[in-house]
């Protein structure tokens, strides 16, 4: 009965939603949407409380991009750490490619509703969607564990204050940035290579309408200046996580600024290794006449910290995060109470514990 519910609501949501992307506006209130929210209800009643056991759990996991080197890192410890330590079921487990496309995503989600997956983990491509992906799975009777990208606050408060079984897992964006400020404000000279009084930087932004972009800008510079250091933004613009980007902007930085650039700032670390590649073409020295810091802790990005060619970067646990999605999931499946939001902290990564964090990574 469960199954047939949720291939029926799956239609009536899928529907529903790709409407309202069309139209720009929420779900109307006819009487198809009546029907699939009741039956919806009736499907999540049913499931409540019941229990799923871990070895027969299917499981829908959809990542906005597996080209992110981060994310290829997180969704194989994901599915490891699922199936090697808490016993779930490999055949079980589906794992797709969002192709940071939107609509591509909600496709795969609906198949994993008519499918009768038992939990998602997802890691939506537009954090924005998460209110419409949460009634889908809702109305199927299906917990999410959203992972790596934040839906807005609002949205999470109403998974409180509606007894909704979907969560998030992640890192504060906020700490990545702050650490990478502190990381320029602990070199000798605070990031003040030529003396002038102020550190001239160029910052190349991951997504600028993704929060942990957002919060990596902002709070890299206060972190800076809460030092008491003055900051002058060159450039900024967007690289969209990835290093051929990275490494075009930097380009384009330095031949424009040249030795007026004295840090760069990278969202990400894929960002920051194309940016080392123009840095070095350019004829500059990371450490010397330039400092250059990144987000991820990707195993390239901390052997140039232990080389002397990165800064600095700041360990995004993907470990941690990974693990933490997964025992949230069992908890869903066990009928646990799960909080709305759960987060892992960030490390920073210096030449002090750069083999260290190397060793835990490799």
């Amino acid at each position: 009965m469960k199954m047939k519910l949720r291939r029926v609501l799956a239609v009536l949501m899928c529907m529903t939603f790709v409407l309202a992307m069309a139209a720009g506006c929420s779900s109307g209130s006819d009487s198809a949407d009546s029907d699939a929210k009741e039956a919806g209800d009736s499907a999540a009643d049913a499931a409540d409380g019941a229990g799923v056991d871990i070895k027969d759990a299917k499981v829908g996991i959809s990542i906005y991009q597996f080209s992110d080197n981060f994310m290829t890192l997180y969704r194989t410890e994901l599915v490891r750490y699922m199936v090697d330590e808490l016993g779930f079921t490999e055949s079980n487990i589906t794992v797709q490619d969002g192709k940071n496309d939107q609509a591509e995503q909600t496709n795969q989600i609906n198949n994993f509703i008519t499918s009768g997956v038992d939990i998602m983990i997802l890691n939506l491509v537009q954090s924005s969607s998460a209110p419409q992906v949460t009634d889908m799975c809702k109305e199927a009777g299906i917990p999410v564990v959203y992972i790596n990208r934040q839906p807005d606050e609002s949205e999470s408060d109403r998974w409180t204050s509606e007894g909704i079984k979907a969560t998030y897992i992640g890192a504060d964006a906020r700490q990545s940035g702050t650490y990478q400020g502190e990381e320029i404000a602990e070199t000798e000279n605070k990031g003040d290579i030529n003396g002038d009084g102020k550190v001239s930087y160029i910052m190349v932004q991951g997504d600028p309408e993704n929060i942990d972009a957002q919060y990596r800008t902002e709070f890299s510079i206060k972190a800076l200046e809460d030092a008491g250091m003055e900051t002058e933004e060159l450039l900024l613009q967007r690289g969209d996580w990835d290093q051929a980007k990275g490494q075009q902007i930097t380009q384009d930085a330095l031949t424009q600024f040249g030795d007026d650039v004295e840090v760069v700032f990278c969202n990400n670390d894929a960002m920051a290794l194309g940016a080392l590649q123009a840095i070095q073409a350019a004829g500059r020295t990371v450490g010397k006449d330039i400092y250059l810091v990144g987000v991820d802790a990707l195993t390239d990005a901390v052997q140039n910290i232990v080389d002397g060619k990165f800064t600095g970067t700041v360990f995004n646990d993907y470990f941690g995060q990974a693990q933490g999605a997964a025992d949230l999931a069992v908890k869903f499946l066990n009928g646990e109470e799960v909080g709305a939001i759960n987060m892992v902290d960030y490390i920073k990564v210096t030449p002090e514990n750069a083999e260290e964090i190397l060793e835990k990574i490799k």
